[in-house]
């Protein structure tokens, strides 16, 4: 492929959509900040723990971010209108590959040496159904940056359905570039799978000579 997915870099790797608003419930802002700062807590504990070799830290930090993240509905969002096209064995492929990519990318955005910092900022009502929590994150050698998370009750649970890293939304941008791939390979979902494929092995070829 010869355009790279967005979220073949970290900072686009979080790129999480609002899911649609049917269904959703109302979320308290105390309650959408007190579930970002315990996952927080979790990861950069995970990632600080002298006690830990790499291989455990990095099943830890999965392990809380698929608790964190409504992985599965928001890749069903980004895959839009494809998702009807899909076959049912596409879209098993696409929501293990999508897990796995999300998954690998946001922990490399926290990073895998220990010395990692998670401070959090304020917290505003976006909507009824949308919390905005902002945070800061700092790694060893490397300048802060700012992850917003957007909480909202997913099947009667906070879970981040969207990132906003830098200042930027990245849920419509992830959609668009998985349309994009699509469309330029004949609407063929096969198309973004390869895709995909292909970025996991580049981001375990990374990790394994981290």
């Amino acid at each position: 492929m010869k355009r790279r997915l967005l979220l073949s870099t970290p900072l686009v790797a979080a790129g999480l959509v609002v899911l649609p608003r049917l269904g959703r419930a109302e979320i308290d802002p105390a309650r959408a900040t007190t579930f970002i700062q315990s996952a927080g807590n979790e990861l950069v504990t995970a990632i600080n723990d002298p006690r830990l070799d790499l291989p455990t830290r990095r099943d830890r930090v999965a392990a809380t971010l698929r608790r964190t993240i409504d992985i599965e509905g928001t890749g069903r969002f980004i895959l839009g209108r494809y998702v009807r096209q899909a076959s049912p064995a596409e879209l098993a492929e696409y929501n293990r590959l999508f897990d796995d990519i999300i998954v690998r990318n946001l922990s490399a955005r926290f990073g895998e040496y220990r010395g990692v910092r998670f401070t959090m900022g304020r917290s505003q009502q976006r909507t009824e159904e949308d919390v905005l929590v902002s945070t800061i994150v700092e790694r060893p050698n490397t300048a802060a940056f700012s992850l917003d998370w957007r909480v909202s009750d997913v099947h009667g649970q906070p879970r981040v359905v969207d990132v906003i890293a830098e200042g930027t939304s990245l849920r419509l941008t992830t959609r668009s570039e998985y349309s994009a791939v699509i469309q330029r390979n004949g609407g063929r979902v096969a198309s973004l799978l390869e895709a995909m494929r292909n970025q996991i092995a580049q981001l375990a070829a990374r990790e394994g000579r981290g």
